[in-house]
């Protein structure tokens, strides 16, 4: 065949526009799918985040749900009761099941004078320990007793009732309720609320069992936000020459100060919705009277005791009492937000 220099340079330049276009195909093929599978992922994340989303709202929606049913089935149950009494039910002292003439303030009395006692004791003791626990125990003590006081908290409150009746409530009688007559007793207007028989069983008693039992809960949760504290915090306070009482106070304190209020909180809420302990040694009498030795009842214990065996209106008077033990929690609850509130509103304010 004879070179034709014309064919040759017109069979070049069309080869060499064919592998420019084929060359700009591949990079255009391999631009898009990086974009692709971009894309791709972009909506695998977007419709995993979208069902994550929905599962999340059922399930608090589900808790939200089963409160407004709690609080809607004790509402109609108690309705008989609340319609015939109306308000006058949270202060009537009446508690007569034959003539179904029924009151709340008794069960109301005794339910927050022995949560207030078991504050009073618990609260001082929780915080001690949980301070010993984090500034100033021993590193090799503070595995076993961080240990013994979770124990406690596992401890079925029965086994305290029966604790508490068996073995306290005697020896309160025998030792602590003459000590506190023959002492606080004596004074002007407080012992008042020392008089009366010493038979080991009461509110006091009632209240003092209580702190045993709530005082592991406050102790565990205050000891583990104190744990959470900076170290550095604690190190630069240390080294500005501060006692460790200053460090608590103005380092620990104010920067755990939503744990502290949530520990107490949870154990006030405990102390008020306890039942079997406080039956136990509380006395289950619907009388109400000054003396803290007395025996007495709280919402509770009314409601362990005579349940089982309420029928028609008397079990609407029970259903009331439970609904106020739950106006009464979401109350404390709800003041204690507030305190929360203002407290950082405060420290908004001060910075």
């Amino acid at each position: 065949m004879q070179y034709n220099p014309q064919v040759a340079l017109e069979t070049g330049l069309s080869t060499g526009s064919q592998l420019k276009e084929n060359m700009s195909a591949i990079q255009e093929t391999n631009a898009t799918a990086p974009d692709a599978q971009v894309m791709a992922v972009v909506q695998r994340q977007r419709l995993q985040d979208f069902f994550f989303h929905k599962v999340t709202w059922l399930f608090s929606m589900m808790v939200l749900i089963a409160l407004m049913g709690i609080i809607v089935s004790l509402v109609v149950n108690a309705w008989p009761a609340l319609s015939k009494f109306g308000l006058h039910f949270v202060w009537r002292v009446e508690w007569d099941i034959v003539n179904e003439e029924f009151g709340a303030a008794i069960a109301i009395f005794g339910t927050v004078v022995s949560a207030t006692i078991a504050l009073l004791i618990a609260v001082p003791l929780s915080f001690g320990i949980a301070l010993f626990l984090t500034e100033t125990c021993p590193v090799a003590l503070r595995r076993p007793l961080g240990t013994a006081i979770e124990l406690l908290a596992a401890v079925p409150s029965i086994i305290y009732g029966m604790f508490g009746l068996f073995i306290f409530a005697p020896l309160f009688a025998e030792y602590g309720q003459p000590a506190l007559q023959s002492t606080l007793g004596q004074m002007p207007v407080v012992g008042l609320l020392f008089g009366g028989a010493m038979n080991g069983i009461g509110i006091l008693a009632a209240g003092i069992v209580l702190a045993f039992m709530i005082l592991p809960f406050i102790a565990a949760v205050m000891r583990d936000v104190f744990e959470i504290v900076p170290p550095v915090l604690r190190e630069s306070a240390y080294g500005l020459g501060c006692t460790t009482w200053e460090v608590v106070r103005n380092i620990v304190l104010p920067y755990t100060q939503k744990g502290v209020v949530g520990g107490v909180m949870l154990g006030l809420g405990r102390a008020l919705g306890e039942t079997m302990a406080v039956t136990f040694v509380i006395g289950n009498s619907q009388r109400l009277t000054g003396s803290l030795f007395s025996p007495g009842s709280s919402i509770a214990s009314t409601l362990a005791n005579e349940f089982g065996e309420a029928a028609d209106f008397h079990l609407s008077a029970l259903f009331a009492l439970g609904f106020l033990l739950f106006i009464i929690t979401f109350v404390v609850l709800a003041l204690a937000k507030l305190m929360i509130a203002r407290a950082e509103k405060a420290k908004g304010t001060k910075t």
